[in-house]
């Protein structure tokens, strides 16, 4: 499952729309808007696991507790939603900077206001985020954050790079890497977050 089809799974289908209303967004623009960013962070994800900081990935999956964003659009919008939100962007991303840039990126591209999306882009990071929390639960990331030399990270890295995963199963991870859902996450990685 993509990042993008987790995103238009949550709250039953409605999680989009729900956040839409939200912020004042027409449901339509929402999707466009996550059909854009999505890839980014699928892509910005890949690229954190291909440049051996994958430790600091699967951190940020971390803490099943954050999985109410998913479920609730109200609790992502929220000021601390938010602030979750941009935590994780900027870690993903690489920063602020890079942050900023693809917000400004997504609302010229969609014909938004860019205060809109500069609320609506952490809002659906944090609903991500719960969702990926939910997806790869805490005992799942311990296992393969751990492990001798064919296992843990070793063994994720050589996965995403085509080689032995150490009889791990890595597919959830893998599928969530994969930004636009064709089966292949290495075929993601981009120069820029838009094209």
């Amino acid at each position: 499952m993509s990042i993008l089809s987790l995103l238009q799974q949550a709250q039953n289908g409605e999680g989009l729309a729900n956040m839409a209303a939200q912020f004042g967004l027409d449901a339509d623009k929402a999707g466009e808007l996550a059909g854009m960013l999505a890839p980014a962070l699928g892509s910005a994800a890949q690229e954190q696991a291909a440049s051996g900081n994958l430790g600091d990935l699967l951190g940020n999956f971390k803490g099943e507790d954050q999985a109410a964003l998913f479920e609730d659009a109200t609790a992502a919008a929220s000021q601390s939603g938010q602030a979750q939100g941009t935590a994780f962007l900027e870690q993903l991303l690489g920063g602020q900077e890079a942050t900023s840039a693809l917000t400004g990126q997504a609302a010229e591209k969609a014909g938004l206001d860019l205060g809109t999306v500069q609320s609506f882009l952490p809002a659906m990071a944090a609903m991500l985020q719960g969702g990926l929390q939910k997806s790869l639960p805490d005992d799942t990331l311990d296992a393969m954050s751990g492990g001798g030399a064919g296992g843990g990270l070793l063994g994720m890295a050589s996965s995403l790079l085509g080689g032995d995963s150490g009889g791990m199963d890595l597919s959830k991870l893998t599928d969530l890497l994969d930004a636009d859902g064709d089966g292949s996450a290495l075929d993601d990685i981009m120069g820029k977050f838009l094209k």
